[in-house]
């Protein structure tokens, strides 16, 4: 016999009868939709430079998150281009899972495009955020080249090992770390000029390393209006500890009357060289006859005597002239401690009608020396590299003749291979600060953002 519920009995069971029937139903699953909250998105930068052709170009980390949702859940990709002619939507990759993805732009011309990035969430929930990317031309080597973001004037290069090279700039007064293999900007930077008391640029144009020091020096001429202004007569030194990406730099010694040493010295010489007159105000320091430092290197066997190579004046200053060297016997007090400068007997090298716009040597004293202009020119003049043993009345010999058709001018070797092996390798890097890397008219160092400003990196054979 069955017994009957009672009135609050029956309720319960009603109750349980219902949910059990929307449980079948699906309509007591938990509301997870209505749980998601909108997706973010950041990115590393929000400006980004690339090449036409270029291999390993700079990429920017992408961080993605959602409320509620898994990370691996979202997807990222481009959805719109506002210039499809610098990049379309399917030339921009999205690799990685999770919360943080790597984008990359295979660039298709030279230009600007705002890229919008669109992050999709659980729930069907999106958010977009703008990428701003500028792509500079294609160039010879590219998959030898590779580009130094953050700058656009590299202006002298040492290498601190493991791969890494610390890079000056002839526009301010900051040392960049890079990774010489790779594509990007600087994994630190030292701004020197405090800790030197100068408020202006040193327009630091040559650097070498003895020991963990390295050896700095301004361009110690007059600007580009022929005004003399103090902090470009400037020689200094960094202490270097660690190595590669961790390399860390200090300010050491430094010394602000090289120039009026030299000046005095070839005064007593009889002018031999016109330092006067090429320091004269109203001088423009890119003359035939001005004066210009761009190299610095130590002599054959020696941590105190330093070669001091000029892009300015050509000896005689006249088409064919030579390149000259300058000798200073006691640079690593002059640099470190600050004493007056002691000049030795100057060298005169056949570069073919060249200047000097770097010098370099290894642990063997072999030389490379990038040759170019004398001139302000539009970097379309010859450039070549030579090499050379350090001794003065020995000829130089032509490595190979640089190519001037992509932007920028030639100015730095970062190291010196064993050039008696064949087909080894040396990096040389642009001040690309006057090019016009996206064609719109607006030289690199007026870019108003430092991700697209860059300057370029290639490895020639030099060997054998």
């Amino acid at each position: 016999m069955l017994h009957q519920l009672s009135l609050p009995g029956r309720r319960v069971a009603a109750a349980a009868s219902t949910v059990l029937a929307l449980t079948a139903v699906g309509l007591n699953a938990p509301a997870h939709a209505a749980g998601y909250g909108t997706p973010t998105i950041a990115f590393s930068a929000s400006y980004l430079s690339g090449a036409v052709g270029a291999t390993g170009d700079p990429v920017v980390t992408v961080t993605v998150a959602q409320s509620g949702a898994d990370t691996g859940a979202l997807t990222v990709a481009a959805s719109a281009s506002s210039a499809s002619s610098v990049a379309r939507t399917a030339d921009v990759a999205v690799t990685g899972t999770g919360a943080t993805r790597t984008l990359s732009v295979a660039a298709r011309g030279r230009g600007y495009t705002d890229l919008t990035i669109k992050v999709t969430g659980l729930g069907g929930k999106t958010a977009t955020k703008k990428l701003h990317y500028a792509a500079s031309a294609a160039v010879r080597d590219a998959a030898d080249t590779r580009y130094f973001t953050g700058s656009s004037d590299a202006s002298a290069a040492v290498d601190v090992g493991d791969g890494y090279a610390v890079v000056a700039d002839d526009e301010s007064n900051t040392l960049r770390l890079y990774d010489r293999s790779a594509s990007g900007g600087p994994v630190r930077s030292w701004d020197v000029g405090a800790d030197l008391g100068v408020s202006k640029e040193i327009d630091i144009e040559a650097g070498t390393r003895v020991g963990n020091t390295i050896y700095w020096t301004g361009s110690l001429g007059n600007n580009k209006s022929g005004t003399y202004k103090s902090d470009r007569n400037t020689v200094f030194t960094t202490k270097v500890t660690g190595a590669g990406a961790d390399t860390r730099l200090t300010v050491g010694g430094s010394y602000r009357k090289l120039r009026d040493d030299l000046v005095a010295w070839d005064k007593r010489q009889g002018d031999r060289y016109g330092f006067a007159a090429g320091t004269a105000d109203g001088q423009v320091p890119k003359q035939i006859d001005g004066f210009n430092i761009e190299g610095l290197e130590f002599a054959p066997g020696s941590t105190t005597t330093a070669y001091l190579g000029f892009r300015a004046p050509l000896v005689p200053p006249k088409s064919g002239g030579k390149a000259l060297i300058v000798p200073v016997t006691n640079f690593d007090k002059v640099a470190g401690k600050g004493d007056e400068a002691v000049v030795g007997e100057p060298i005169e090298l056949d570069l073919g009608g060249l200047s000097i716009r770097d010098i370099r040597k290894n642990a063997a004293d072999q030389y490379l020396i990038v040759a170019g202009s004398w001139a302000a020119d539009d970097n379309s003049d010859p450039y070549a590299l030579y090499s050379w043993d350090g001794v003065a009345g020995h000829a130089p010999v032509k490595r190979v003749d640089l190519p001037t058709g992509d932007p920028g001018g030639w100015e730095s070797v970062v190291e010196v291979p064993d050039l008696t092996v064949p087909g080894v390798r040396a990096q040389l890097v642009t001040d690309s600060g006057s090019a016009d890397l996206y064609g719109d008219g607006t030289e690199a160092k007026d870019l108003d953002h430092a991700e697209w400003k860059k300057s370029r990196a290639v490895w020639f054979t030099v060997g054998g």
